[in-house]
């Protein structure tokens, strides 16, 4: 309850989108003009420790799969659609961090359209990302298993399955703030540089 009623309370600071809401899809990436600064997503640790959902998606090859392929290392699971402003502002810097981190980090943008490829596949051929593919979930089966409401919701898990934490709304994936979240999972410290674990500290 508490939950839900901080996510409520800050829908419009987030600077994310209604799930219950799908209007047309937004233009592409290059004009949206948005700064990294205006991404105001909300970090949530509850969940720590919570393993991968078991629900099926849809693979770029029409395939069915679940998270639980992508054990073995890092996986950052982004929730977007193509008609949420804010999703697609973070996607350029998704990309970036997926190239930057290849290797010790998998990003799958998994669209939550429910018109699914219909929409997601013309808007990907448009952008042209260098690492990120198209993941489908129509149905929305991550979605309501992760029950945020918002639009984006990333969820970072380790190479055991568990959750670390999620974010609700956007966020500059390039910036320090998420390098920072990122340290303590990916074996870094906050200028990127190889470092031994340490105990996780939560910030913003």
């Amino acid at each position: 309850m508490r939950s839900s009623l901080i996510l409520l309370l800050g829908l419009a600071a987030l600077g994310g989108c209604d799930r219950q809401s799908e209007p047309a899809p937004q233009a592409n990436v290059a004009a949206e003009g948005v700064q990294p600064e205006q991404f105001t997503g909300t970090l949530e640790i509850s969940g720590r420790g919570t393993p991968m959902p078991k629900d099926a998606f849809t693979a770029p090859d029409g395939s069915e799969v679940t998270l639980e392929k992508f054990r073995g290392k890092a996986v950052l699971v982004n929730l977007w659609a193509t008609w949420c402003g804010p999703c697609i502002k973070e996607m350029p810097a998704l990309d970036a961090l997926a190239k930057r981190e290849e290797g010790r980090l998998k990003v799958l943008t998994i669209s939550q359209d429910s018109k699914g490829k219909e929409v997601v596949a013309p808007w990907f051929e448009k952008n042209r990302f260098d690492k990120l593919e198209a993941y489908l979930d129509p149905e929305n089966r991550l979605g309501l298993n992760y029950a945020s409401g918002m639009l984006p919701t990333t969820v970072l898990y380790d190479a055991e399955g568990k959750e670390v934490w999620r974010v609700i709304g956007g966020m500059d994936w390039n910036g320090p703030r998420a390098n920072t979240l990122l340290a303590e999972t990916l074996g870094k410290d906050a200028k990127g540089a190889a470092t031994p674990r340490r105990p996780f500290t939560p910030s913003g």
